[in-house]
């Protein structure tokens, strides 16, 4: 297995050997190791890796519409009898998005879609791997929850706290003083979206994973409902950011298959990983998305151009 520090090396001698710059290097070791994942599996690759780790907060890391320009960039010319291996490190995003690019990815590949995540992939990055057959992970690696955020608040928190208002009030009508000043800070219509924005989440999964994963069960209905409802409670996960390993996913019945039982592939995949995260640690590195043949959207950190004068005023 090539490491963070082997491939930190293979770059270096590759820069030194043809002269090249540090960007162009990382490109030609990542794309080496992408090709020799897919070789080994037989299948086609698309890993889609954001900078999220590295430069936190920036506009862009999340998952959004635009990153379906990149998939399509990527599958074109595919075969696609060969299916897919979707490798995912992202912090999550736009549940409109996400659902657009699962319909999207079916679409081309049925059913055959598996997930891999080398390391992380949280909230609506959780959705997408739970939309594939199984999901290959290591003991490293980390599903998020699914319960949605509207402008950094936990919906289903939001309802189970008006819930629990309405309950004390309800038997003690004094308790409404001490509810009023965080009541009062809600929205006209707020409590509505968040109740809108925690179906939406747990249907589009629920709907996933009887379509895919559990598709082959009498009781996919079921099966779906149980992990639906863990990856989507607040009151069960205590916080959005927490990290649910191989364990606590096979426990609620995904098909989450360990990467270590191959060991070869662990090698492959977590190679690629490393050579993916040298790539997303360049300074201007936002996203990339990249299939096994070199195809590749790399998404920059904008860089701020002065507006021109014309001439031109406008109020003040």
């Amino acid at each position: 297995m090539g490491n963070w520090n082997d491939i930190l090396n293979e770059i270096q001698a590759e820069q030194v050997k043809h002269q090249t710059a540090a960007i162009g290097a990382t490109d030609t070791v990542r794309r080496r190791h992408l090709k020799a994942l897919s070789e080994y599996t037989g299948r086609n690759i698309i890993a889609y890796y954001s900078g999220f780790l590295s430069k936190p907060r920036l506009e862009g890391i999340d998952i959004l519409d635009d990153d379906k320009n990149s998939l399509m960039n990527c599958v074109h010319g595919m075969d696609r009898n060969k299916g897919l291996d979707l490798i995912l490190h992202t912090p999550g995003g736009n549940i409109a998005a996400t659902e657009s690019i699962v319909h999207y990815l079916r679409e081309l590949f049925g059913n055959n879609v598996r997930a891999i995540v080398p390391q992380i992939a949280m909230s609506a990055g959780t959705m997408m791997a739970c939309s594939c057959k199984t999901i290959v992970m290591g003991r490293q690696s980390s599903l998020g929850p699914i319960d949605p955020q509207i402008g950094g608040i936990p919906a289903d928190v939001v309802v189970n706290e008006f819930l629990r208002a309405f309950e004390d009030i309800k038997a003690d009508p004094d308790k409404a003083h001490v509810w009023a000043p965080i009541l009062n800070r809600y929205t006209p219509s707020f409590l509505t979206q968040c109740e809108y924005a925690i179906d939406w989440s747990r249907n589009f999964v629920r709907d996933c994973l009887k379509i895919n994963m559990f598709s082959e069960h009498a009781d996919c209905a079921a099966r779906a409902d149980r992990a639906v409802n863990a990856l989507s409670s607040a009151a069960l996960n205590k916080t959005h950011s927490k990290h649910l390993h191989y364990q606590d996913l096979q426990g609620i019945g995904l098909s989450v298959e360990l990467v270590e039982e191959d060991q070869h592939l662990q090698d492959l995949v977590l190679t690629l990983h490393h050579c993916m995260m040298h790539t997303t640690n360049l300074p201007n590195v936002l996203k990339i998305v990249e299939n096994q043949d070199g195809r590749a959207i790399v998404k920059n950190i904008p860089i701020s151009v002065p507006q021109q004068s014309f001439g031109l005023s406008g109020p003040s």
